[in-house]
This record gives C-alpha cells, structure tokens and sequence, in this order.
C-alpha cells in the first residue's frame, strides 16, 4: 500500500489526536504577537525624534508581527486557533484589523481554496495561473505582461494593493451601489420596506449581510485606528510605516502561500479525477525554513499537515508532521534559496496535470517566448 493510499485510509486517524484546540496555547501566540507590535509602535513613536534610517529599520520587524497576525487570524477562519467559535470570531476580528483584512470574509474565500485544493479548473492560487495553451496563445505583449504580473518583484505592490486597497475600495464601491439601489426601489415602491429592498440587491463585493456587515465594522474600526495612531504619532510618520510595513507583509504572504502550492511540477487536476489527499501530498509543499522563520510564520512550512486537515491547530502541526513523518515522504520540500525557482512555476499543464515554467513550456510543444 502506497502512502498516499494509507493516508486515504486512515486521514482521521492520523488528525483525531491533533485537532484539539488549547486556549493557553492560543492566547500565548495571541499575547507574543500583540504586545511586540504595540511596543514596537511605540519605538517608532520615540524613533522618528532620533532617526530617520531607526523608523525605516523599526518597519521589518512590524512586517513580521503583522505577517503573524495574518496567519493567526488565519486560524480563526478555520476555528482551530481557540477552542470556542466566540473566541476565534472575536481574535480573528482583532487580527483582521491588524492585517487590514475583515476577517470572516477573507475565511469564507480561503475556505473555497481548502475544499478545492489542487483542482485547479476551480482554483488557481493567487497568482491567478493560467493553462499552458492559454499562454501559448497570447501575443509576445500579453505573454509579457503576464510573466511580469508574477514577478517576485512586484509583490510589495500586490501586497498594497490585496491588503489594504482592495478592502477599502471594494467595500466603497459595493456600499454606493446598494445605496444607489435603494434610493431608486424606494422611489419605485415607497411602501416596501428598506430592509426588503435590501434584501434584493446582489454584489460581486459581498455573499450576504453577514459579510457586509463584517466588512462595514472592519473598515470603520480600521479607520478610526488610522486617525487615533495620526493624532498621536503624526499622519505622516504612521502612514509610511503602516503603508511600508503591511505591504511587505502582504508580499511576504502572497510569495509564502504560493510556493506552497506552486513549485515545480506540483499537483495541478482538472475536475475529472481530482484527488483531496494526493493534492495535500503532491500539490502542497514542506518549506524548510529557519527555526526564528517558523515561529514567525506560526508553523503554516507544514502546509500538507494543514491540507489534510484545517482543523488542527497552528501549534499542534510540527507534532503530527513527526509522528507521521515518513508517510510524508513524497511532499516536495522547498528551502528558501529554491523560493525564486518556484515562483516561475506559473502555467498549468493540462495534459501532464502539473504546475511548469515558462521555459519547460517553450521546451515542449507549446509556442511561447522566454
């Protein structure tokens, strides 16, 4: 019996010992991130009177904390980091205004990505990948653009722009449109309630009131959080590291969760076929980083323990890796010096059902430039 074959077998054996959430576990990671990133605010506070190059260097660390927030608030989605829905609802909002990102919404879309992992007719990572004939045919100008698209080096942008604009500008546009539809339904049916009126109108920017109402409170705390830290700090100082220091940290998660399921040849289905647990094993990768790194990071380097079951939490994954370690043999590990190499794994190879690069493409039957 192959490995895949025995974890297929018995996949709730090997999570059942590792899905209990502790509450001292979870607010010790709570507590070792919040209070390092309010202390570190504060030195910026006392930096920007002693040196400029002090505040840029103050920044990194910010980046990391919030790039900890992030995957704490993570957790909360998926209800593993406490043991009470309550608990993960009320952290995962306070994390969410750390990361900029309202919480629950983010956990509804990051929940289609477990449930479709590896199926990549469904879903296509961040990057957005496209099939290898796809790219074959685009023009030499689109290729290009493309491949540019996905370049490490646009990531802080990305990070700017999936962490702090989109939330804002989505929850702007979406909130004008229902205002706009309800002024013109009561005009056109004064009789009918507003919250019947409501009720009826439909948005790309949110499922249901639940999600709105998650982004209106996110963005409104958010905001006040903005002009509170301006008042005390000075707008500019906070904006430039706030802006700064989250747009690293939305690049570092934005290269973090792609080369965990884009490197090469990595699992890539269609529909037909798809397979849960092979994508957790051949479509997931084990990024070996430093001990300071996973900390950091709060062990998500364990992705394929993750992809087997969402439920067990952050600091329960290293136990169950070790335990059942040399049923993992077949994950693809990834060292941080192999990180640019797997970024360039950006075309999906239908026929082979892999994720490949470029230059493997060009290599084959398909016309594309370099």
């Amino acid at each position: 019996m192959s490995a895949i074959e025995h974890i297929k077998k018995n996949r709730r054996n090997i999570v059942e010992h590792y899905v209990q959430a502790s509450n001292a576990s979870a607010y010790a990671q709570t507590l070792s991130t919040l209070l390092p990133l309010g202390a570190l605010w504060y030195a910026v506070s006392l930096s920007a009177q002693i040196s400029f190059w002090l505040t840029a260097l103050l920044t990194l660390p910010i980046s990391l904390f919030v790039m900890r927030a992030f995957l704490l608030m993570h957790d909360c989605g998926h209800k593993s980091l406490f043991r009470s829905d309550r608990l993960n609802q009320f952290f995962g909002f306070i994390f969410g205004l750390v990361w900029g990102m309202p919480a629950y919404v983010w956990s509804q879309h990051h929940a289609f990505h477990h449930s479709t992992n590896g199926n990549w007719s469904k879903y296509r990572g961040p990057l957005s990948v496209v099939p290898a004939t796809e790219y074959a045919a685009m023009s030499e100008k689109q290729q290009r653009k493309y491949r540019h698209a996905r370049s490490i080096w646009i990531t802080p942008l990305a990070g700017f722009l999936y962490v702090l604009w989109n939330p804002r500008i989505n929850w702007l546009k979406g909130t004008f449109s229902l205002v706009a539809h309800l002024l013109k339904k009561k005009i056109e049916e004064p009789g009918v309630s507003i919250r019947t009126h409501a009720a009826g109108f439909k948005t790309r920017y949110w499922a249901d009131a639940n999600e709105y109402w998650q982004m209106f409170w996110n963005n409104v705390v958010l905001m006040s959080i903005w002009a509170l830290m301006s008042q005390l700090i000075g707008a500019a100082l906070f904006f430039s590291v706030y802006v700064a220091s989250t747009s690293l940290a939305g690049a570092a998660g934005l290269v973090l969760f792609t080369v965990q399921h884009n490197f090469e040849h990595s699992y890539a289905s269609s529909d037909e076929g798809w397979d849960s647990v092979e994508a957790a094993i051949r479509g997931t990768s084990f990024l070996i980083l430093p001990r300071w790194l996973n900390w950091f990071t709060v062990d998500i380097a364990f992705h394929h323990v993750h992809h087997l079951s969402s439920k067990i939490p952050n600091y329960r994954l290293v136990k169950c890796h070790e335990e059942f370690k040399h049923l993992f043999l077949d994950v693809t590990r990834i060292m941080l010096a192999d990180v640019p190499k797997s970024l360039k794994c950006i075309l999906w190879d239908t026929e082979q059902r892999r994720i490949i690069t470029v230059e493997e493409a060009r290599l084959q039957k398909y016309p594309v430039t370099a």
